[in-house]
């Protein structure tokens, strides 16, 4: 386990140096100097770098379960369906394009790995229910806190935290129609209940994967 711990906390540490690169030439090199709220790094996408930075810190095997399922569930189905929707990667500034895009393969990776870490030295800990319960309750809390972010900093620019921001209509493929027809308010919660399900059948698919002993 401690050579896994050490691997989460450089990988999550390398995510953070480069994160800081990227907000640096969004303000610096793309935005004049002035910060883009906008591209605050707290999006579903962005918290698998506080998860590993976090993982290795942690005594608790309950607690550590739940990250990794965090990572295997949540991480993966966001770095897998980025890719059904690219446009949001790009960027008049060619390497941090290269970059978002290197940082969702990233994801894809660390879900697998945190698949291998699970079965190989937890016991199978993050294919619990109840971890995949603790590592939904996060993804709700982050949610909270995403909203809150939504709220205070709007005043300051725009800024749509987790994409459930009510200041502005859904734009994602599916749900953007969902919010047309039924309210943005609906649309936000169908969002947030497809993301559950989703990391739900990934959670499933892992299960089935250890069944037949892939790993």
């Amino acid at each position: 386990m401690k050579k896994h711990k050490t691997i989460f906390l450089c990988t999550g540490a390398f995510m953070l140096l480069t994160e800081v690169w990227k907000q640096w030439c969004l303000t610096y090199r793309l935005g004049g100097g002035q910060y883009n709220w906008w591209y605050f790094p707290f999006q579903l996408c962005s918290i698998p770098m506080y998860v590993c930075l976090l993982f290795p810190f942690l005594s608790s095997d309950k607690l550590r379960g739940i990250l990794l399922a965090f990572l295997m569930d949540y991480g993966l189905l966001a770095g897998i369906f980025t890719f059904f929707d690219t446009s949001g990667l790009h960027y008049p500034y060619a390497p941090l394009t290269v970059h978002s895009y290197a940082w969702h393969v990233l994801l894809i990776v660390l879900g697998i790995y945190a698949g291998y870490v699970n079965v190989t030295c937890m016991d199978k800990a993050a294919s619990k229910h109840t971890a995949f319960a603790g590592a939904t309750a996060a993804y709700l809390i982050c949610c909270i806190l995403a909203t809150v972010c939504n709220l205070v900093f709007y005043r300051y620019g725009s800024i749509n935290m987790f994409y459930i921001s009510p200041h502005y209509r859904m734009t994602q493929k599916v749900f953007r129609h969902i919010a047309l027809l039924f309210g943005n308010g609906t649309g936000i919660i169908v969002y947030i209940c497809a993301i559950i399900t989703g990391a739900f059948f990934v959670h499933l698919l892992w299960k089935w994967i250890w069944k037949v002993k892939i790993f």
